[in-house]
């Protein structure tokens, strides 16, 4: 049990420099444009189809639930309020992170986990070049810079989904659903989603290219590695996710004086 426990606070010490080191090799001395160039390519162009289809099928699914629950109490006007908004500070961020961490997450842990058994990294070091600069830092730039634009696309589609649905199958009047947000989106809830969607990207590239840089076990070992890394995100994205919704908001009314 004591071994468990020492061992849990060295992973996360590990982690934790790993962390250090890779933003210090991002700032300090950045990787080639070319490499993250073509990290982009890969984590935000790719991307784009499936956080499509996830943001614009959950407006859909939230703009019929209240519609079908809210009429006959006279609310169905909040359907744009209560879309927009639980899609900039909740559904949006953590949604694009579960599609991002199943479609890039699992494949960075993959590819460097199959490096790390094959020996390729140790051929890096052999000459003399830092895995860390050539292999993580433009992973985690490109998550970084690409992630956010990835959310507020999320963002979007679901806000449209929800509006051609409200307007197009249930005939709501387009200014009962748009007219209430300039009132009632305030810039606090864009920060909460700018902040989650930044924690989320720097959350899915470390852990993933953590899991991946500890891989061992040869074919067998790259696929657990995988399969772990993408459950730890999951799971460490939804306690993050808790833990900032809930700092956020305790520091927005004590500074403010009122709920956000």
């Amino acid at each position: 049990m004591l071994q468990s426990s020492l061992r849990i606070f060295d992973v996360i010490g590990e982690y934790i420099l790993m962390i250090g080191r890779v933003f210090r090799v991002s700032f300090k001395r950045p990787p080639s444009w070319n490499l993250i160039r073509d990290q982009m390519y890969n984590i935000g162009f790719l991307s784009f189809g499936v956080v499509a289809i996830t943001g614009f099928s959950t407006g859909l699914v939230i703009a019929a639930q209240s519609i079908f629950q809210l009429t006959d109490k006279g609310l169905e006007a909040v359907t744009g309020i209560m879309v927009t908004k639980g899609m900039i500070t909740e559904l949006g961020p953590i949604l694009t992170a579960f599609m991002v961490t199943g479609r890039v997450g699992a494949s960075i842990c993959a590819e460097i986990g199959s490096m790390k058994v094959t020996e390729q990294i140790d051929a890096l070091k052999s000459m003399s070049i830092n895995p860390l600069q050539y292999l993580i830092a433009p992973r985690f730039i490109a998550f970084v810079l690409m992630f956010p634009i990835l959310a507020i696309f999320n963002i979007l589609m679901g806000i449209f989904g929800a509006y051609i649905l409200a307007v197009y199958f249930f005939g709501m009047n387009p200014t009962t659903f748009l007219g209430p947000l300039p009132d009632s989106i305030t810039m606090f809830d864009l920060l909460v989603g700018l902040i989650k969607s930044l924690c989320f990207a720097v959350i899915i590239v470390t852990i993933s290219c953590y899991k991946g840089m500890k891989t061992s076990g040869g074919a067998a070992g790259v696929g657990l590695a995988t399969t772990n890394s993408v459950v730890l995100n999951y799971s460490i994205i939804l306690i993050t996710n808790f833990v900032l919704t809930l700092a956020l908001n305790l520091f927005h009314t004590a500074l403010w004086g009122i709920p956000a």
